[in-house]
């Protein structure tokens, strides 16, 4: 009978809900009883007469946890995907509850000691805000007390945001701009329906408003010679840090060969076309192919900018782009990062040649 203890519900979500749960494949189990001595939740149980492992109460079974096949010396354990539990977490009310549960254990939870992280709080304004369409905000930010900045920061880097007046974890945002002299920094906010830093941006955030900043944090950042041609691969707001990368090479290193691919839902959400336009204004070897799985028909691009129906991966098939010998710079949600990645090594491009970045829930 399932154990009370163990199948309440898994970050908010009704553990009946989730399937995820051993299967015995017989034919392949010897009967050595390691997976029924070795499972602390009383998953299975042992046929002593056939010398088998039944499971018998699968809702025991921790979500996630694979040990028992992880031990089994012949293979006769499967679960499902672990894909499954990774929808799950990408679902902004299970974040939430990851984070309430942290905030609510703090003292219990908390670690003493210290590593190195940045110590760098600075106090922002909000300065500036756009919203190109209904799901993306253009946000400024610039500092309350000159010099007080993030004025070294490397294209590419993030930092973390709390949300005003609330005792909620930071969130990660890239920097979407190279650095400018007076501090300020640019933002670009997608909307997460019930995300929490979403919510305020969204319908509360104006100018004025203060926000507590930490860092610069992050290894996103220009590592390649310049010797070497360059392929940047963004998925929606995943464009932030990319944009900011392109920036600082057509600052230093102008006529560089790059190619930029920015993938989108639906055409409406390419939000930032003007500044893709002024790029290439400025350096005609920036080539740029932008993917839309929608609407992209009824959409009018400017003139010699390349344009696929499906997402960045077929973009990545289809355009015609010599892959092999780029350096690739992918930013995006991590299901993106995951089809590129396979896409790009498939391509020949050696796996220390892919550097990656990834967001998460608002």
């Amino acid at each position: 009978m399932p154990d009370p203890r163990f199948t309440k519900p898994w970050h908010g979500v009704p553990r009946e809900q989730i399937h995820w749960n051993p299967t015995v494949i017989e034919e392949a189990c010897i009967g050595c009883g390691t997976c029924v001595t070795g499972c602390s939740r009383l998953v299975y149980r042992f046929d002593f007469d056939r010398k088998k492992a039944v499971v018998v109460d699968p809702l025991n079974c921790m979500v996630g946890c694979t040990t028992c096949a992880n031990t089994c010396p012949t293979n006769a354990i499967a679960f499902p995907p672990l894909s499954g539990v990774f929808s799950l977490e990408a679902r902004p009310e299970v974040r939430h509850a990851i984070e309430d549960d942290l905030v609510g254990r703090h003292d219990e939870l908390a670690w003493s000691g210290r590593i190195p992280h940045p110590d760098r709080l600075v106090e922002l304004t909000v300065a500036e805000v756009g919203r190109p369409n209904a799901n993306v905000l253009l946000v400024r930010l610039t500092p309350k007390v000159k010099g007080e900045c993030f004025c070294q920061f490397s294209p590419g880097q993030y930092v973390e945001l709390w949300i005003p007046g609330t005792a909620y974890l930071s969130r990660a945002y890239s920097i979407a701009n190279a650095p400018r002299e007076d501090g300020s920094i640019d933002l670009q906010i997608r909307r997460v329906e019930g995300g929490r830093l979403s919510d305020w941006a969204f319908n509360r955030m104006k100018i004025g408003d203060s926000a507590r900043a930490r860092g610069p944090v992050g290894s996103f950042t220009m590592r390649s010679p310049v010797d070497r041609p360059l392929l940047f691969v963004a998925g929606g707001t995943g464009f932030a840090p990319i944009a900011a990368l392109i920036e600082q090479q057509l600052k230093l290193a102008p006529q560089r060969d790059m190619v930029l691919v920015w993938g989108v839902a639906e055409e409406k959400d390419f939000y930032d076309l003007d500044r893709v336009d002024a790029w290439r204004e400025r350096d005609k070897n920036l080539r740029v192919v932008l993917a839309a799985e929608r609407g992209r028909e009824s959409y009018c691009f400017s003139q010699g900018l390349g344009a696929v129906t499906g997402t960045v991966v077929d973009a990545l098939r289809s355009a015609g782009i010599a892959l092999t010998n780029r350096h690739a710079y992918v930013a995006g949600p991590p299901k993106m990062l995951t089809a590129v990645v396979a896409e790009l090594r498939r391509a020949g491009i050696r796996p220390e040649d892919i550097h990656v970045d990834a967001f998460g829930v608002g």
